[in-house]
């Protein structure tokens, strides 16, 4: 059986075809598109067929985006994708739509020690509950639940809950936000979008100056976070106003995290997925993430014990995808 996998995201999308007999780990042969230049995923996909001249029996895509009776809309893409149009396109009877989160989450128990990086070892319990957090273009987060004989995945929109602050900095940061968005979401502070709007509340709090070199780079790109990133980790001359919205970038993240190992009691571990994690460890490695993570009041030794690891592999949503295509 050869089935087509799909991780679907905001920014990038990566298909690749797999066999039954080489299973979820190798990919026959893949391909990366840029989301955006194309009008759909059916447009996408025909052309990936087309150009690798391969036959398939089925497919499997992780979306990001809730996924209500094998459809679903892109959160940050103008594309609404259809099961059962995708498989009439694709020439195929059998095509499954979940969520990107609800994608990773399938991999997450196969994972090996090498796509894992460890920020707290904790004491996990066996066949504890696990969730995932992810931030990349937006905000995606999922869980496990163990049924008696393997972990079985579900999605979540927790992403899209109201942003709730922690100091007083926050709830100012918080107010800020409001005046431009009405409703003001973990997302819109916690993702990839989520770090420009940080960025602008503190440089227009006059925290610090804006560096010339960054504010002619923000200025010739559409997306800034990596301009923001880079310059608050680099060595040479980083950037004030840049680190000082990565640290709080990495504190909500943790208090989000925390509260989502809360929401589904995850003693069995909290895994951080997503684009930015791999890219910042070094700010992650710091006690402020951990700290902000535990800060739970009468729950804080609960959340010390619960094991927190950075996913490194980038192809997880697409091992998870392929997964439940070859299963299902």
């Amino acid at each position: 059986m050869m089935i087509l996998a799909g991780d679907i995201g905001g920014t990038k999308t990566h298909l690749a075809i797999f066999s039954a007999e080489q299973g979820a780990h190798d990919p026959i042969v893949e391909a990366i598109f840029p989301s955006a230049l194309y009008r759909s995923l059916d447009a996408m996909a025909s052309e990936f067929l087309e150009r690798v001249g391969t036959s398939i029996d089925a497919a499997c895509f992780g979306v990001a985006g809730p996924v209500v009776g094998n459809r679903a809309r892109i959160t940050n893409l103008p594309w609404i994708i259809d099961a059962e149009h995708l498989g009439e396109t694709l020439r195929v009877e059998r095509v499954r739509l979940i969520n990107d989160l609800e994608a990773v989450a399938n991999a997450v128990p196969v994972l090996q020690a090498t796509d894992l990086y460890t920020l707290n070892a904790g004491k996990p319990v066996d066949y504890g509950a696990i969730g995932i957090i992810a931030p990349g273009t937006g905000l995606g987060e999922a869980f496990l639940v163990w049924d008696g004989n393997q972990y079985q995945a579900y999605p979540s929109e927790g992403g899209h809950a109201t942003f709730g602050p922690n100091s007083l900095i926050e709830v100012d940061m918080l107010r800020y936000l409001m005046e431009r968005f009405g409703h003001v979401s973990y997302e819109r502070v916690c993702s990839g979008m989520g770090i420009p709007n940080i960025y602008s509340y503190f440089r227009d709090s006059q925290y610090a100056e804006e560096l010339p070199d960054v504010l002619d780079q923000l200025g010739s790109v559409e997306d800034k976070t990596p301009v923001i990133v880079n310059a608050a980790i680099r060595a040479d001359d980083p950037s004030a106003l840049c680190r000082r919205t990565l640290d709080m970038f990495v504190s909500v993240l943790g208090v989000e995290a925390g509260n989502l190992a809360l929401n589904v009691l995850a003693t069995g571990g909290v895994y951080l997925g997503g684009g930015i994690p791999p890219r910042i460890l070094q700010v992650l490695e710091s006690d402020q993430f951990m700290q902000a993570f535990r800060h739970k009041g009468r729950f804080s030794e609960q959340l010390l014990n619960t094991p927190v690891s950075v996913i490194m592999n980038p192809k997880t949503a697409l091992i998870g995808a392929a997964r439940v295509g070859l299963r299902d």
